[in-house]
């Protein structure tokens, strides 16, 4: 997979996610926040995902979508997301 770079376009990507597949293509014409945490549930992911949602109705207001982005399973993300 090739490198992201700041201030670059992100490069083509394709991945499975608790709503279903998404790549760029996708989210093509769509603004969107990809946020990348080490692990789920654990204190600093934790925290970092509670400063999206208490965002996350100025995110949608402004047709933005938030997408966090780790290693683990889609049933690991499913159970924090839940929590």
């Amino acid at each position: 997979m090739p490198s992201v770079v700041v201030g670059k376009k992100v490069p083509a990507f394709k991945a499975a996610s608790t709503i279903g597949e998404i790549s760029a293509k996708s989210l093509l014409g769509q603004p969107y926040v990809l946020y990348f945490y080490p692990k789920d549930d654990t204190p600093g992911c934790t925290l970092e995902g509670q400063d999206f949602a208490a965002q996350h109705a100025k995110f949608k207001r402004r047709g933005i979508v938030v997408i966090g982005v780790s290693r683990h399973s889609l049933v690991s993300h499913e159970k924090f997301q839940a929590k």
